[in-house]
């Protein structure tokens, strides 16, 4: 999850480095680092700093460190404690190679053993640094080898999903990128080459792009870039025109989070917008590789995410059975591929993932591409692996989000998988178009519900509710049938941004277990229903909670007095289409997170130990 960014050519590397590094700096803000071959005498200079970028920034303020080679990197620690010792760049025993490194080396304890037998000394805690000294071991031993037998010879030694670059003090004329399972490419410049984990580091310098392909590593002159597959066999390659957009951060809002909360009805307009257009032109089957005469056969959907991608998957579930009666499976990707697989006829396999990135979820989509089944990815990044990976794609049009929590492109997750039930269900015979129209009226009509309510509680949000509740230490969330994954999400933005503990549970359950969590000191928040039988238990779900001195949160739907007349808080949602319930609450509940983690003070763009884009397993 951390990012790893390399500069060769005609002009300095330092500024394209720096500019890099912010805009890829969601993937990990533990420590940064730089490094690079002075021009005058190509000695190995460098920096690093532990925190956000800011501080590499301001350490080398007074004397800046520059060279026509140049690397960088922000982490996310994954082996050893984020200090500048186990910072990158690390470096071999004699600092005259230098490497940073996103992913993970798996045999990187049974490495080390062996360096350490050769004599080789570790200053850091890091499989990274193991990765530096066994490259400055394979190049003692293979003085009179070509650089790519050298770089093969160290591939065929490490186990797991990687991407590195490096630089050495006795070759300042190249600069060596390898790539694999994690994403690296190159942008192609006049007469200077980028590298990078995302091509959004590119933006504004070049649209020329090599992606690398998987097990693949490049040698990289100023002029000239060398492709070489893991067992040196030469490759070609193809370069690729990407317009890639970078907006530089300038906003009336306090932060990221906030403005990304207030995107969200623009995002699903968009989004209702943009496929009902590409529907009508008979694009969307196109875009996602599937022959339109195989949905009447479609029996199953299969969706697999992580995090808050599964949330939306759980809510989609409920679209797709209800909707285009068609049988859906939500799995975890971090397990898929440890569970039993029954490949199933007539499905289709839809990974979500907002970077199009996401580790667990990219392996799972590779085993199922592996078995020759229909795949397909929804996501928000259209440069992204998955996208280039998986059989088709649906993209969203939530547009860029850099905060860590993800806000917009969740309700925009829902907001597609709503539409697509409805377009299965189109091809199926179940609804005429008539009802898909209504459908998109639908989508809009619960996107400005969301707005409103954003806009009527913000004032008690921010002047009272907040500050009541950032006094409390745990909250219990409970919801049921669609609404529960509703609940999932919440609590786990809560524990994302506010550092609170935060337990969810089915309403269904509280009798098995949860009831025993509840007291004057545990707030309940209960995301209520439409459906008039599912109301009903929520009501006595509120009524056990009340009768054990519980203090009861209630996200609910105009004209639920029964759950009003018991909250101690009461949000009121305008009603929508009951599938919609959790898309029409979600801005609100955002809120209420978001502002409970400003009144504790949290850092609520980049909250602690977490990273936006999940690249390692």
């Amino acid at each position: 999850m951390s990012s790893v960014v390399g500069y060769i050519g005609k002009n300095y590397s330092w500024d394209f480095v720096v500019d890099a590094l912010a805009r890829l700096e969601y993937r990990g803000y533990d420590a940064a680092g730089f490094a690079c071959l002075d021009v005058a005498n190509k000695h190995l200079l460098y920096a690093k700093a532990v925190g956000p970028l800011q501080n590499l920034i301001d350490k080398v303020a007074d004397k800046i460190i520059d060279g026509h080679v140049g690397i960088g990197h922000t982490r996310w620690a994954t082996h050893g404690a984020s200090t500048e010792v186990n910072a990158h760049p690390q470096f071999d025993e004699h600092k005259r190679l230098a490497v940073v490194h996103n992913g993970i080396i798996e045999n990187h304890h049974s490495l080390r053993a062996q360096l350490k037998r050769e004599g080789h000394e570790f200053i850091s805690q890091t499989d990274t640094e193991v990765l530096a000294h066994y490259l400055e071991f394979a190049l003692g031993t293979t003085q009179n080898e070509k650089i790519s037998d050298l770089i093969v010879s160290v591939v065929e030694r490490l186990q797991g999903a990687y991407a590195f670059i490096a630089l050495l003090q006795e070759r300042p004329d190249l600069l060596i990128a390898v790539r694999k399972g994690s994403s690296l490419c190159i942008g192609i410049g006049e007469d200077e080459f980028f590298v990078a984990s995302d091509p959004i580091a590119f933006a504004g310098r070049t649209e020329k792009m090599i992606f690398m392909p998987d097990e693949s590593f490049a040698l990289i002159l100023p002029d000239e870039v060398f492709l070489y597959d893991f067992e040196g066999n030469r490759l070609m390659f193809s370069v690729e025109s990407v317009d890639v957009a970078w907006e530089e951060k300038g906003h009336d809002f306090e932060s990221d989070m906030l403005k990304e909360i207030y995107e969200q009805k623009q995002a699903l307009n968009a989004t209702a917008s943009f496929y009902k257009q590409l529907h009508q032109r008979d694009g969307l089957w196109r875009s996602l590789n599937y022959d339109r005469n195989k949905v009447k056969q479609l029996k199953h959907i299969n969706l697999f995410a992580c995090g808050t991608s599964w949330h939306a998957a759980r809510i989609g579930k409920f679209f797709f059975e209800l909707i285009a009666q068609t049988h859906a499976d939500v799995s975890l990707a971090s397990e898929l591929r440890y569970m039993p697989f029954f490949p199933q006829e007539n499905s289709l396999y839809v990974a979500l993932s907002q970077s199009g990135e996401t580790a667990d979820t990219l392996e799972a989509l590779r085993m199922i591409n592996g078995m020759k089944l229909p795949t397909a990815v929804i996501t928000n990044v259209a440069a992204s692996i998955m996208v280039r990976e998986a059989q088709g794609f649906l993209l969203l049009k939530a547009g860029p989000e850099r905060s860590v929590c993800s806000t917009k492109a969740f309700t925009s997750e829902i907001g597609l998988l709503y539409l697509l039930a409805h377009f299965i269900a189109l091809e199926k015979g179940l609804i005429d178009q008539a009802q898909l129209d209504k459908a998109y009226r639908n989508l809009f009509i619960a996107a400005q519900a969301l707005e409103s309510t954003l806009e009527r509680y913000r004032n008690d949000l921010m002047l009272s509710l907040a500050p009541k509740y950032a006094k409390y230490e745990k909250f219990l969330f409970i919801g049921r049938h669609i609404m529960y994954p509703l609940a999932l999400e919440s609590a786990l933005k809560l524990k994302e941004i506010s550092y609170l503990f935060a337990q969810c549970s089915p309403a269904g359950e509280l009798k098995h277990g949860a009831l025993a969590m509840i007291d004057e000191n545990v707030p309940v928040i209960i995301y209520s229903h439409l459906d008039p039988l599912i109301y009903k238990k929520l009501v006595a779900n509120a009524q056990e909670i009340k009768a054990r001195n519980g203090h009861l949160i209630i996200f609910g739907f105009n004209g639920q007095e029964e759950l009003k007349e018991m909250a101690d808080c009461f949000f009121a949602v305008p009603q929508v289409d009951p599938l919609l319930g959790p898309l029409a609450m979600s801005g609100l509940m955002q809120s209420f997170v978001y502002y409970i983690a400003k009144e504790l003070g949290r850092p609520v763009d980049r909250p602690r130990n977490v990273a936006k884009t999940i690249t390692v397993e």
